[in-house]
C-alpha cells in the first residue's frame, strides 16, 4: 500500500474509531421523552421599499419587503416539565450549536437539562447563525484564525493543550469544535440581540436565561428590560458589563490582545433591577490569579475581575449575585466551553444545585 493511501485509511479509520465511541456512549443513554418540540423566528425589524410591485418586474426592490435581524429559537419541553424553561444564548462566533452535542459527540447542556425536565430553548441571536438574515450588510473574510482561538479559549496555548484540560485531546474533536465557529452576518449590535431575546420571554411568559461570553451582556440588558427574566446564568462572560453613574470602576489593564477591560454606565432606576433576580457567574480553569505576561489567561483574569466586582455592586444594593470560579471548589481543567467540557455534567450539576437552592426548578 502506498503510503499516502495508507494515511488516508489511518485517518478515516480513526474516525470511525471515533464516531463508534460517541454512539455507544449515546446509546447508554436512557430514551429520551418529550411532548413537543419546533423551531420559529422572533422578533427582527421589516423593510418596505417605496413603490408598487410589479409582477413583470420582479427583479426590482420597488414595493417589496425585507424581514431581518430576527432571532431563531429551537425548542424542546419534556414531560412534566419544571416551572422555567431554560433559554440558552450562545457568545461570540458561536450558534445555538454550542449547547447541542459536544465536539466529541457527548451530550451537551441542551439534552443534559432537557433529561431533568426542563423545557430548552436555543436561540440562533440576529445575524448569526440560522437567523442569518440582516438588514445591515456585512464582508465575511475566510482570515485563518482557528489556532488564535485555540489560545483564546483556554483550550491551551497553541499547540500544546493545557496538562489536566477537560478538553478531548484527539484530532476529529477539535476539528469538530473549530466547525462550529460561525460568522456574523451583519454588525455585532446587543440593543438588535436584546430586543429578540426580549421578546422570547414576552412568548414563553417566564424563564432563566443562560448566556455563554459575548452574550452575558445582552443578557443584563434582557434583564433590565424584561421583568419575565427570572434568573440569570452566565458562563465566562468578559465584555458588557453596566454600572450605575458614579460606581463605575477604573478599566482592568491586561496583556491580552484586546487591551483593558472597560465598563459602562446606566441609570441606577435600571441597575437595581439587576438586584431582584438571582445572577450567578461561572468561570473555568487556566485563569491567572494575578497580572501575567501569559496574554490568554491574563484576558481572562481581567474578566473574572470585573466580574467580581459587579457582583459585589449588585449586593451592595441589595441583590443576590454570585461569583463561582470552579477551580475554588475543587472543579479543574476547564476551558472557556465548561458547559461542553468532558466534566459538563459535573458542571451542569453545579447549575443544578443552584438553580435548586434559589427555588428556581
Amino acid at each position: 500500500m502506498m503510503k499516502k493511501e495508507f494515511v488516508r485509511c489511518l485517518g478515516a479509520l480513526t474516525l470511525v474509531l471515533a464516531t463508534t465511541i460517541s454512539v455507544s456512549a449515546q446509546q447508554k443513554q436512557k430514551a429520551l421523552t418529550i411532548v413537543q418540540q419546533g423551531s420559529f423566528a422572533i422578533g427582527g425589524t421589516l423593510k418596505t421599499e417605496p413603490g408598487n410591485f410589479e409582477l413583470d418586474h420582479a427583479l426590482k426592490a420597488q414595493g417589496q419587503t425585507f424581514h431581518g435581524d430576527h432571532a431563531y429559537v429551537f425548542y424542546q419541553n419534556p414531560v412534566k416539565a419544571r416551572q422555567y424553561p431554560l433559554v440558552f444564548l450562545h457568545g461570540a462566533g458561536q450558534s445555538k450549536k454550542t449547547w447541542e452535542t459536544t465536539p466529541d459527540g457527548r451530550e451537551g447542556f441542551q439534552n443534559l437539562f432537557l433529561r431533568r425536565r426542563f423545557s430548552v430553548y436555543l436561540l440562533d441571536q440576529p445575524r448569526r447563525g440560522e437567523a442569518g438574515k440582516s438588514t445591515v450588510a456585512a464582508t465575511i473574510s475566510p482570515i485563518p484564525d482557528e489556532q488564535f482561538w485555540f489560545t483564546q479559549f483556554r483550550i491551551g496555548n497553541y499547540p500544546d493543550y493545557f496538562p489536566n484540560v477537560q478538553f478531548p485531546k484527539d484530532a476529529v474533536s477539535l476539528e469538530q469544535f473549530y466547525r462550529q465557529m460561525t460568522p456574523n452576518t451583519g454588525a455585532y449590535d446587543p440593543i438588535v440581540v436584546t430586543d429578540a431575546v426580549s421578546k422570547l420571554f414576552d412568548k414563553i411568559e417566564a424563564g432563566i436565561l443562560i448566556t455563554h461570553s459575548q452574550g452575558g451582556g445582552p443578557g443584563w440588558l434582557t434583564a433590565i428590560k424584561n421583568e419575565k427574566v427570572k434568573a440569570v446564568v452566565a458562563y465566562e462572560p468578559y465584555s458588557g458589563f453596566v454600572f450605575p453613574a458614579g460606581e463605575l470602576p477604573k478599566p482592568i489593564k491586561s496583556t491580552g490582545l484586546f487591551g483593558e477591560l472597560k465598563a459602562s454606565v446606566i441609570p441606577l432606576s435600571d441597575f437595581i433591577k439587576l438586584t431582584r433576580i438571582p445572577i450567578v457567574i461561572y468561570y473555568g480553569d487556566h485563569i491567572a490569579k494575578e497580572p501575567s505576561k501569559v496574554w490568554n489567561m491574563d484576558h481572562w483574569r481581567s474578566g473574572l475581575e470585573m466580574a467580581r466586582i459587579w457582583v459585589a455592586t449588585i449586593n451592595k444594593h441589595g441583590g443576590n449575585a454570585t461569583v463561582v470560579h470552579l477551580p475554588e471548589i475543587g472543579i479543574h481543567g476547564n476551558t472557556h466551553f465548561l458547559f461542553a467540557d468532558l466534566n459538563n455534567v459535573e458542571v451542569a450539576d453545579v447549575l443544578s444545585s443552584w438553580l435548586r437552592k434559589n427555588n428556581l426548578d
